[in-house]
């Protein structure tokens, strides 16, 4: 059975040790493993099926029968967390701590894909090497970013996309780009999704300041609506998206990278909900 370290999900780590536990022992089963972490069967295994979670005092009784030591035991509690998570800020910083944990000193697929979403730069260094004739001037490639960022960083940018086979050098050697996408798994694509979202927000209210009026286009509206009407406006943002990606794609000649972020969100309690 494989490290611990290696899982995304604990109810993943606990269907696999107990297929392993039961190809080994044959009386192993759902109700002798429900008893020894102190939950009946059907719910041990609903929490497999993850349509349930374990509680605290559960997830304490499965890392001593597990055999789990002290690092592995706070790895399991905050794979626990991670999948309880209510919110992506919670989502996000409990991924933020499993990473942390992890005993791997080189850097794992995922934390590389985790990378690439985490630093705003990364999609962005990928798309200015599609047109910015690179020549291995990481400080000229950094300065093509606004804000820019150090040769340091871009270095490590273009390492980073290589390694995930996001580019490649061509026969002249320069860079390209691939068809190969960056994949979310679904245990942390939250977790990916919202760090970089924060970040290209957190962009757009800098533009305000840093480019002038004729290189950028922010407006707002403050709306009154009903349920129905935002069931058809989220519609209509989703058609407007996909015409805005297909026009992009069929120009053949680009010269800049943009940002174009969409926020549609209530200013109001929304039937008690806040979440």
């Amino acid at each position: 059975m494989k490290s611990i370290f290696e899982y995304l999900d604990y109810r993943t780590y606990l269907k696999d040790f107990y297929e392993e536990r039961k190809g080994r022992q044959t009386f192993f089963s759902y109700r002798y493993f429900g008893n020894k972490i102190g939950v009946d069967a059907s719910y041990l295994l609903k929490v497999m099926l993850k349509s349930r979670h374990l509680s605290d005092s559960a997830t304490d009784r499965v890392c001593q029968f597990c055999g789990l030591d002290v690092n592995e035991r706070e790895y399991f509690k905050t794979l626990v967390h991670f999948a309880k998570a209510r919110s992506q800020s919670e989502s996000k910083l409990m991924f933020e701590k499993l990473l942390a944990l992890r005993y791997v000193k080189s850097s794992t697929l995922v934390e590389k894909q985790y990378e690439y979403f985490r630093t705003w730069y990364h999609p962005v260094v990928r798309s200015v090497l599609e047109y910015y004739d690179f020549k291995g001037d990481y400080a000229l490639l950094g300065k093509q970013l606004s804000p820019p960022i150090s040769a340091k960083e871009a270095a490590a940018s273009v390492k980073l996309l290589e390694q995930l086979e996001l580019i490649k050098k061509d026969n002249d050697g320069r860079y390209c780009l691939t068809e190969k996408a960056v994949t979310t798994g679904d245990e942390w694509r939250s977790a990916a999704i919202i760090a970089f979202q924060e970040q290209t927000i957190r962009l757009s209210v800098e533009s305000i300041d840093r480019h002038d009026r004729s290189l950028r286009d922010i407006s707002t509206v403050t709306m009154n609506i009903t349920e129905a009407d935002f069931e058809e406006i989220c519609d209509r943002i989703t058609e407007f998206r996909r015409s805005i990606i297909s026009f992009v794609n069929e120009n053949t000649n680009p010269d800049r990278t943009y940002q174009l972020n969409i926020q549609f969100f209530p200013l109001t309690d929304v039937k008690g909900k806040t979440q």
